[in-house]
């Protein structure tokens, strides 16, 4: 028999004063109580009840373990009800993973605004553009930007990465305004080197044809700030994100060229680890992030 049930059956039958009304409040038989009261005294090696045919009293066993059980009973109450909460209620700390240049720039605020609806949610930020282990470095979920590259993941897609071609007004000053893409091949080009294809870059013109054209990398970084910086400093062409440039583009600091010619967008998508039980916390921001446009 279940031991929690035999220490419940025995606090009831304490409460109770017999076999008979400890019976009739767990809706079971007298003899089903007995049962239970035995293999508890079995498993502890100790009597608990005196019993007469006109009452029954606590052995001193009885009295030790009464107080104890309660207490067993109460603390087990309050584990289910934390549960519960768990699975209804956001509530614990969320270890979250993201590329550098889209961490700093989108999800980091994007977090902020989660964490002002969830007062009961704490948020662990990392920024890598490797692409961690979620069991093994104990992440709930990371972002992941192109290929997600293990089976084993639940993938919910974001909304794309709408890339744009720019350059510094100072640089076009001095080395001219591509009109097509063969003219990449002349410009110097500030390649990402975690997510460029070494074929070059994917354009589509107007029909909608998308070509690989060649370009000069002459700059290569794994972190978009740095390209950034680059272009800022009229270092050459630079292929990012959109929203990564908006505001840089807003205020002339960087001049999209080519825009004919439509970047190929790269997939975005959360990705976290199959569960089949329900988990507040996590799906509360999984449908905060797929339900927001936050960039």
């Amino acid at each position: 028999m279940d031991k929690l049930r035999n220490i419940e059956v025995f606090i009831c039958v304490v409460e109770s004063g017999n076999f008979s009304n400890a019976a009739e409040k767990l809706g079971i038989s007298a003899v089903m109580v007995g049962k239970h009261i035995q293999q508890l005294e079995k498993h502890l090696n100790a009597r608990l009840l005196q019993r007469t045919t006109r009452k029954q009293s606590l052995t001193d066993a009885g009295d030790v373990f009464y107080e104890n059980g309660k207490r067993v009973l109460e603390q087990m109450k309050a584990t289910e009800n934390a549960m519960e909460s768990l699975q209804s209620v956001p509530t614990g700390l969320l270890r979250v993973s993201a590329p550098v240049s889209l961490g700093s720039s989108v999800i980091a605020p994007m977090l902020a605004r989660y964490l002002n609806l969830y007062p009961q949610v704490k948020v662990e930020l990392v920024l890598s553009n490797a692409r961690v282990d979620l069991i093994g470095e104990n992440f709930d979920l990371a972002i992941r930007i192109g290929e997600i590259g293990d089976d084993r993941l639940v993938a919910r897609p974001l909304k794309p990465y709408e890339m744009v071609i720019c350059a510094s007004p100072e640089y076009l000053q001095r080395n001219g305004t591509p009109e097509s893409p063969e003219d990449l091949k002349t410009h110097p080009c500030l390649i990402h080197s975690v997510w460029n294809q070494s074929e070059g870059w994917q354009l589509a013109n107007a029909e909608r044809t998308t070509s690989a054209w060649p370009v000069n990398s002459r700059y290569v970084s794994n972190d978009g700030h740095a390209l950034r910086a680059a272009a800022l400093e009229s270092a050459g062409l630079l292929l990012q994100p959109k929203v990564l440039l908006a505001e840089d583009i807003l205020r002339g600091r960087l001049i999209p060229v080519l825009e004919s010619f439509i970047p190929t967008p790269r997939a975005v998508h959360v990705v976290y680890l199959p569960d089949f039980r329900p988990r507040a916390k996590l799906n509360s921001l999984i449908n905060y992030m797929t339900e927001n446009d936050f960039y």
